[in-house]
């Protein structure tokens, strides 16, 4: 008798306090914003796309919570995951394009490197758009190719992608840019994303630069460094 007593209580404890599994969604939303906080680095912008994800993790808990909630806790975690990823997101993408509006120097003019390489398919030779801004003033963003050695540079290739810097084999002329840096400034070797303001040229004749197989046609003497 004593047996089924103790029994009937355990089963009415366990009725009372019935065991809820933690929703996977809220535990993946919170995850996400982890993963996701290295794209407040400029060279990890892609990065913050996971924080999208991590938002919509994070709704669906909530609405499995609310469904079914004898089954599954978590709210708070779920609010978390929302909160942290709503915050990488809208501080994040305020953040980087605030960088964007106010890197470029005042006297300097944006010019993506897209616009200085010619497609696959044509002839590899200067780009209307190089030719239109030779002797000018402009703010570029790229790469340091891995031939140009290591340690403290200031004279380099410039490469517009990781993929043409450490992937690609040997780049094609449109896709190289001789740097040389004035004022007795240097910057380091590395895999991080270079931005560069000064005067950009194209050569009548191109050059041959060590450890390149192709010519080189585009050059610039640059002011400043980052």
């Amino acid at each position: 008798m004593s047996a089924e007593l103790q029994m009937s209580s355990f089963a009415d404890e366990s009725s009372a306090f019935p065991y809820r599994a933690i929703s996977r969604s809220a535990i993946v939303s919170v995850i996400l914003a982890v993963v996701a906080s290295p794209g407040l680095l400029a060279a990890f912008l892609p990065m913050l796309g996971l924080t999208v994800v991590g938002i919509g993790a994070a709704l669906v808990a909530f609405r499995s919570i609310s469904r079914f909630p004898d089954e599954f806790s978590g709210k708070g975690l779920a609010m978390l995951g929302l909160a942290l990823n709503a915050a990488l997101l809208v501080g994040g993408a305020t953040m980087h394009t605030y960088i964007y509006m106010t890197e470029v120097p005042d006297g300097y003019t944006r010019v993506q490197f897209y616009e200085l390489q010619q497609d696959d398919a044509g002839p590899d030779r200067p780009t209307e758009k190089a030719v239109d801004i030779h002797g000018q003033d402009i703010f570029l963003k790229g790469y340091i190719h891995p031939s140009s050695g290591s340690g403290v540079l200031k004279h380099f290739i410039l490469v517009p992608d990781l993929g043409t810097c450490c992937f690609g084999g040997q780049p094609k002329s449109s896709d190289m840019i001789e740097i040389t840096l004035g004022g007795g400034q240097t910057t380091k070797a590395g895999l991080t994303k270079k931005k560069l303001a000064g005067k950009f040229l194209v050569t009548p004749a191109a050059g041959k630069v060590t450890d390149f197989d192709n010519n080189v046609f585009y050059q610039m003497r640059v002011d400043q460094v980052k």
